[in-house]
């Protein structure tokens, strides 16, 4: 046998793992019918391993009333890996130093992401950017800028690679560097007319998703997709929204999960501006310039780097959620309390309070005020 033969060529496609691999089966149990992230981790925490899970899942459903249940074959992992290799994707496992360090916080992180691009661009500070896909000049312009200065100042921008906003964004910061996030396999892109987009970005940036390779985008997956990309950076930018809009999903999601809201405003009969006008209103930071964005995030990511490491806040069942949610009420009136002085009467953790107070807020029972200001509704 001759070197050459022992040391075969870097170029060779790697062979797939096989099925008893710890992370294949993960993955098939990933992809199994009617397993989400929930009882995936639910699965893996009463079983031990994926190979257990698997193995255990038709009775699982079963007894939930399913019958006749199938596990997602091996073929099926077996041809998405084929396409990952085809596309050049890479795997991001949670847990592994490679996964993005921000997307932990979340209850409901990805266990996989695919992802096509440079590795070392999740490494940097980011900041999302979303807003209208049917955007006025101006806002378009604005999100040029924004994402222009940015990028300058060493923020990776992270969008949605919709038309719009998103687009005018990943293009402004193709040359310091973006990521887009996709709402059907990393290997589909969607709109079609931002293909060449696409292409840029994963020459000098990152695209990724949580879907399969090869997955079709359907409405459904959007709202799922924006929770990462408020996910990914410590605050979101608002940039054209109108009332009823994915952007203000997206904004949702960032309060759900403890980080900043930042809007541009705009005027007040321009339909695509009463979404951000909502959130200023509602107290989210007024945007006119980068300069804006900066003096939000400077201190955010100072205390990102001096803050000790501090486990997650535990999670509350239903019980505790219910009594944080009348000790907030009983603390509040229709005086103006600032959030900051609740959560210290509190006593509880800002990541507790703050989805806390969406709930309370979406049922009608409070209301936020400018400046970070709260009342009760009475």
């Amino acid at each position: 046998m001759t070197d050459k033969d022992e040391h075969p060529s870097s170029t060779h496609p790697p062979l797939p793992p096989p099925p008893e691999d710890e992370q294949f089966a993960r993955l098939r149990l990933l992809r199994s019918r009617r397993v989400g992230i929930a009882t995936f981790r639910r699965l893996l925490a009463e079983h031990g391993t994926a190979q257990n899970a698997l193995a255990a899942l038709p009775e699982v459903a079963r007894a939930a009333g399913v019958s006749g249940y199938q596990i997602c074959p091996e073929g099926v992992i077996y041809a998405e890996l084929k396409a990952a290799r085809a596309a050049r994707a890479r795997l991001l496992v949670q847990g592994e130093p490679s996964y993005p360090a921000l997307l932990n916080d979340l209850s409901d992180a990805p266990p996989f992401l695919w992802m096509i691009g440079d590795p070392d661009v999740l490494a940097r500070p980011m900041i999302s950017l979303v807003g209208a896909r049917n955007a006025s000049s101006l806002g378009t312009r604005m999100a040029k800028a924004l994402a222009r200065d940015l990028g300058a100042a060493g923020y990776v921008v992270v969008s949605g690679l919709a038309r719009g906003v998103d687009a005018a964004a990943h293009t402004a910061a193709l040359e310091t560097g973006t990521l887009a996030v996709q709402a059907g396999g990393v290997d589909v892109i969607y709109p079609p007319e931002n293909a060449e987009l696409a292409r840029n970005i994963a020459a000098t940036g990152v695209r990724l998703t949580e879907q399969p390779m090869g997955l079709q985008p359907m409405a459904r997956h959007f709202p799922p997709r924006n929770r990462i990309i408020s996910g990914l950076s410590p605050a979101t930018i608002v940039v054209e929204a109108a009332s009823r809009s994915g952007s203000l999903i997206t904004a949702r999601d960032a309060l759900d999960q403890g980080r900043d809201v930042l809007a541009v405003p705009g005027h007040p009969f321009d339909a695509r501006a009463s979404g951000c006008n909502m959130l200023i209103r509602d107290g989210a930071t007024l945007v006119r310039s980068a300069a804006d964005v900066l003096e939000v995030l400077s201190p955010l990511e100072q205390h990102r780097v001096n803050a000790p490491v501090v486990p997650p806040a535990p999670k509350r069942n239903l019980r505790e959620t219910a009594d944080l949610h009348v000790q907030i009420l009983s603390r509040l009136g229709p005086s103006p309390l600032a959030e900051d002085q609740l959560i210290r009467d509190l006593k509880v953790q800002p990541a507790q309070v703050a989805p806390a107070l969406v709930d309370l807020e979406l049922d009608g029972q409070i209301t936020r005020r400018p400046g970070g200001l709260l009342t009760r509704v009475v």
